[in-house]
């Protein structure tokens, strides 16, 4: 007797930023880290490529625990302890990088070598050194990207060339989608001429976006667009401009099973995203 195979109804988006021991917010330490990947691994979980999870937007089916592993910016905590966790569980991640912050050298130590690892720095530390200029202590080099990209645990994409909120330092619209504009040309030109191809998948910088972003994107070849909206679900025929990602906490890996489940239920899980827009819109 066979057993059916089971389709996923929806794909539910996690979304990191650090996996570091230096404590700080959007932080996940290695040692909750590795619970969490390893209980993906042991339990069945499938990590997609973002080619695969775009197939199942247009239709084509996955397997019921079918998941995206995601993460923003590009820090060197990704290389240095993220990456050799998720190739001891044989998982991959997509990792979502601002070009004009990455720079070259040799790859540095990471967790599990025999040599001292780089300083770990908290991420609000981190940001102040990237806006002053001083962003290879914090983020990934091009050679530890192209070494990520071999051994199969990260796959890249853009995040912009500088991760600005054009909206928040222009003095017109026009101006904002103009400097926009930039950014995705020089995203675009810098990923192509690192790793030989740009993606048709972007992730907004701190999460902004309005519809004339979308469209500016889209004109530039960006088809599948990522926000930091969590209480929604990515489903066959869904909109591809508007992918839902849940903030992963810093908790083991039952907390994640019962987050990834509130995100993939197909009658639970509106009913829980549906009371949390009730509960947000009453604080506010």
């Amino acid at each position: 007797m066979t057993i059916p195979f089971k389709h996923a109804h929806s794909v539910p988006v996690l979304m990191y930023h650090h996996v570091s021991p230096a404590k700080d917010m959007i932080t996940t330490s290695p040692e909750n880290f590795e619970r969490q990947i390893r209980g993906l691994a042991k339990n069945g979980y499938r990590a997609l490529s973002t080619q695969e999870f775009a197939d199942f937007l247009s239709g084509k089916p996955v397997a019921a625990k079918s998941i995206l592993i995601t993460f923003d910016d590009g820090y060197l905590d990704n290389w240095v302890y993220a990456h050799p966790i998720l190739k001891k569980y044989n998982m991959r991640a997509t990792m979502f990088i601002v070009t004009g912050v990455i720079g070259d050298g040799p790859a540095r130590p990471v967790w599990g070598d025999k040599q001292a690892l780089p300083e770990m720095i908290p991420h609000k530390r981190a940001k102040a050194m990237v806006e002053a200029g001083n962003a290879d202590p914090v983020m990934v080099r091009w050679s530890e990207v192209h070494a990520m990209r071999q051994a199969g645990t990260f796959e890249f994409h853009s995040h912009t060339d500088t991760h600005t909120r054009w909206d928040r330092n222009c003095e017109n619209r026009q101006d904002c989608l103009d400097r926009m504009s930039v950014e995705l040309l020089r995203s675009r030109e810098v990923l192509k001429n690192q790793i030989g191809s740009v993606s048709e998948h972007f992730c907004w910088p701190q999460g902004y976006f309005e519809d004339d972003y979308v469209k500016l994107a889209q004109d530039h070849g960006f088809r599948y667009l990522y926000t930091t909206i969590a209480h929604g679900q990515n489903v066959a025929g869904g909109d591809p401009a508007h992918i839902y990602r849940f903030a992963v906490r810093n908790r083991g890996f039952y907390w994640l099973c019962q987050r990834i489940f509130l995100a993939s239920h197909p009658v639970i899980g509106p009913l829980y995203n549906r009371w949390k827009l009730w509960k947000r819109s009453k604080r506010a």
